[in-house]
């Protein structure tokens, strides 16, 4: 079932939970920092990112019980060895049986980390008391943002979460996936001091993949774009505005 900010917080009872599971990375130290991970990847997404290589995590689907079971049983096995799980997709907060999975994963003593592009604000406010660290994506500058993401009214969703991420005490860090499409240096450079302005100090810039992308005009060369060597040299100009700041290929 996918759930809209309207819908009650109810919690799905732990043996019913229904999450639709479109992936799962056994082990990885890539998706949450300093800690290894899993992922879990939930499918569908209200986002038209262009240079989205996971479209086909965009339908959203009803989960089935066995679906999560698969994972519950997964995770058991890997007591002592991982040291968190991270929900990512897709959108994971579209689906309003993530609580419950989240709580469980808790009891079962690891940490729980969250990939958002932060589209309900409400959702994820109702998460925090069960999260220890959260990637927020942040695709962009005010109407920037819309723009990218291909949907309209986002980005105030996205300030919001963010909003409540500084006024929290959950780990975080914010992340912008650049494509030469989108973005000049310049405006890279800018969306990065406008957040640390608002108090970010954990910053990843992730280079924007150019195959498979949901719109193929992504794929293609970008005249003038800049080469990897001067967005590099951006990341260690925007260095002191950060605790930690983050070239991503």
């Amino acid at each position: 079932m996918i759930a809209t900010d309207l819908d009650p917080p109810a919690l799905a009872p732990l043996d019913g939970i229904r999450l639709p599971i479109a992936g799962l990375t056994q082990m990885t130290t890539l998706d949450y920092p300093d800690h290894l991970a899993c992922v879990v990847f939930l499918q569908g997404c209200p986002l038209r990112c262009g240079y989205c290589h996971n479209d086909h995590m965009m339908p959203p689907r009803r989960g089935d019980e066995s679906e999560w079971q698969a994972v519950r049983e997964f995770l058991e096995s890997r007591r002592g060895l991982l040291e968190a799980v991270v929900f990512s997709g897709g959108e994971p907060t579209l689906h309003n049986a993530l609580p419950t999975a989240v709580r469980e994963v808790k009891a079962m003593g690891f940490k729980v980390g969250l990939h958002t592009a932060g589209p309900y604000p409400a959702r994820l406010s109702r998460l925090l008391p069960w999260l220890d660290w959260v990637g927020l994506d942040v695709k962009g500058r005010g109407s920037d943002f819309d723009r990218i993401c291909g949907r309209p009214g986002i980005w105030q969703r996205n300030s919001r979460c963010l909003m409540a991420l500084l006024n929290g005490d959950v780990d975080f860090e914010c992340r912008t996936t650049v494509h030469w499409r989108d973005f000049s240096l310049a405006e890279v450079e800018r969306l990065a001091l406008t957040l640390a302005d608002c108090g970010v100090r954990r910053y990843a810039i992730q280079v924007a993949r150019t195959r498979q992308c949901l719109d193929p005009a992504y794929c293609q060369p970008v005249e003038n774009a800049p080469p990897q060597a001067m967005l590099a040299g951006l990341v260690r100009r925007l260095a002191p505005h950060f605790e930690r700041i983050e070239l991503r290929a």
